[in-house]
């Protein structure tokens, strides 16, 4: 604005300029000596019409100023005109969603008083036409009826075809049978169907006279001390079963977390808890013997132990920092950090967070540092950079074979550098750190190494010879192959008793806690929700070399 006032002022000031230099002019030619041509006539114009012709560009800049501070002023307003109109739709939108949470929070607790209430007032007899008979994962009733009133209420709702074991009523009969075996071969026969099942059961083990006694007789086979050459690791049949067992003892911590003290108390008996703690010392030693899979921390056989303690209330009975060096053993199944809270570890967290980035697990340890609240001492971003920096390395020195020595070091590298990015992304996008690490670099590099190695597939494939094929007209047989290979078979395989169960579920750990839970798992963890899709007992996916 300085600026055009000084120029302003400049143009003012011509005319004053011209004067002047008229004024010289005239003395000029009063003192020449000889006629000069030009006239002074000539000379102002000249001027003048340099005077106009920058009056009229600076005052079409002037109406250029003014016009684009118009325009800019304008697109501010309509700015924070949007602004205003996006603030007020958030504001609406949580509003319309804090009364939709209050209304439901209000239902369930009014439901949850309902049933209380006719549940005080008629302990003895349910009805089968009233909404006394319903149960529900979201009422939940406390378990004070004896173990014959359960059954008949059970069997009530089951022909109103209100109560949540309806999908599969064999597993009220196998609970009220305390048929350990057949719920076994039961669970297995259904494996398709664990999601519902995983949902029903803990309601069905209502039925049972003893639901505790009747989880802790499914746990014999765990170990097959008849079959010592058996391998567990191989052995799709004990895997199932194993899976199966952590399965039937989480339903039942399930249960407990929804029953009051004095219920607890009766179905966890002193009794009980003995019989639980005898398995767990006969249990005990055999964990170290453990090796790849505890190594790779997706051991079954820790997380049952643990699991048996948490679920039967005897985690007191054992030593605090032996429980805690088995935690790495678990570190990457789903269960750990709610299993860590249950058995009252929460504090000795950063000592496991430690060991596991000392032995170049750093994605395990983020994911405790995120469930514990622990990212201020052990931050995620260097401990990822670090883990990919160590995955880079060559882990073992080239294997014999065909190929060099030197493009067989490379592919190993190169696939165990692609299984480290692929886990690093995945653990980046679930804690929301793409603003401290950005996953395009990340991801670039994974298409590359994807592209490298179809290419190198591409090419190990067109090298192989191409065995001859039949005539088609049927006139002749060709040549025998005889480069087909020798373990193959043309028969249909028949299917174990215990298959692979599907456990590949994405890895969730629950936030950190201000206090730790009962000795027995919270409802936090078994939320048997119809849309929930995790299986009890299944690892955290990272990469196929971390599933076991």
């Amino acid at each position: 604005m300085e600026d055009t006032q000084s120029v302003a002022t400049l143009i003012d000031s011509t005319t004053s300029k011209i004067q002047q230099l008229q004024k010289a002019f005239a003395e000029l030619e009063s003192h020449r000596a000889i006629t000069l041509n030009l006239k002074w006539k000539e000379i102002e114009e000249h001027f003048h019409g340099l005077e106009k012709s920058l009056k009229r560009r600076f005052h079409e800049l002037e109406d250029q100023e003014k016009e684009f501070e118009k325009k800019t002023r304008k697109d501010q307003e309509m700015l924070l005109k949007r602004e205003a109109a996006v603030v007020a739709k958030e504001q609406a939108s949580l509003a319309r969603l804090q009364e939709k949470r209050d209304a439901a929070v209000f239902a369930i607790t009014s439901a949850l008083e309902k049933h209380r209430k006719l549940s005080s007032e008629e302990p003895a007899d349910v009805s089968c036409d009233g909404d006394s008979g319903v149960l529900s994962v979201e009422e939940k009733p406390p378990d004070s009826i004896a173990s014959e009133s359960n059954s008949e209420d059970i069997k009530c709702s089951l022909e109103n075809g209100n109560f949540e074991v309806k999908s599969y009523p064999q597993l009220v009969k196998l609970c009220e049978e305390m048929d350990s075996e057949g719920l076994h071969k039961f669970i297995s026969d259904n494996r398709k169907n664990l999601a519902i099942l995983k949902e029903e059961i803990p309601w069905a083990l209502k039925a049972a006279a003893s639901p505790a006694r009747l989880v802790l007789e499914s746990l014999e086979g765990f170990y097959l001390s008849e079959v010592p050459n058996v391998d567990g690791k191989k052995d799709s049949n004990l895997l199932g079963l194993r899976r199966t067992c952590i399965m039937l003892m989480e339903c039942l911590s399930f249960l407990l977390s929804n029953l009051d003290m004095v219920s607890v108390s009766a179905v966890i008996s002193e009794d009980i808890k003995e019989q639980a703690k005898s398995i767990a010392e006969e249990w005990k030693p055999k964990l170290d013997a453990l090796d790849m899979d505890a190594s790779n921390g997706n051991s079954l056989e820790a997380h049952a132990f643990l699991q048996l303690l948490a679920t039967f209330g005897i985690a007191s009975d054992f030593n605090e920092e032996e429980l805690s060096k088995l935690i790495p053993m678990v570190s990457r199944r789903r269960q750990t950090a709610d299993l860590c809270r249950s058995l009252g570890l929460s504090e000795k967290m950063p000592g496991v967070i430690e060991v596991l980035v000392n032995s170049g697990r750093q994605i395990d340890a983020v994911n405790l540092a995120f469930a514990f609240g622990l990212t201020k001492q052990f931050s995620p971003v260097p401990l990822l950079k670090s883990y990919l920096k160590e995955a880079r390395k060559a882990s073992s020195p080239a294997k014999p074979g065909n190929a060099s020595p030197t493009a067989q070091f490379q592919t190993e590298v190169s696939e165990r550098e692609l299984t480290a990015l692929k886990a690093v992304i995945k653990c980046i996008e679930e804690h929301s750190l793409e603003e401290q690490y950005p996953v395009d670099p990340l991801q670039k590099r994974v298409f590359l190494l994807e592209k490298a190695k179809a290419d190198k597939k591409k090419e190990t494939e067109a090298a192989k010879p191409q065995p001859k094929r039949p005539r088609a007209n049927g006139a002749g047989y060709g040549p025998r192959v005889t480069n087909v290979a020798a373990d193959k078979t043309f028969y249909p395989r028949v299917p174990d008793r215990y298959p692979q169960y599907v456990y590949d579920r994405p890895y969730v750990y629950a936030g950190p806690a201000d206090n730790h839970g009962p000795l027995l798992l919270g409802s936090a963890t078994y939320n048997f929700s119809p849309s929930h899709g995790n299986y009890f007992g299944n690892g955290y996916q990272y990469q196929a070399p971390y599933l076991h």
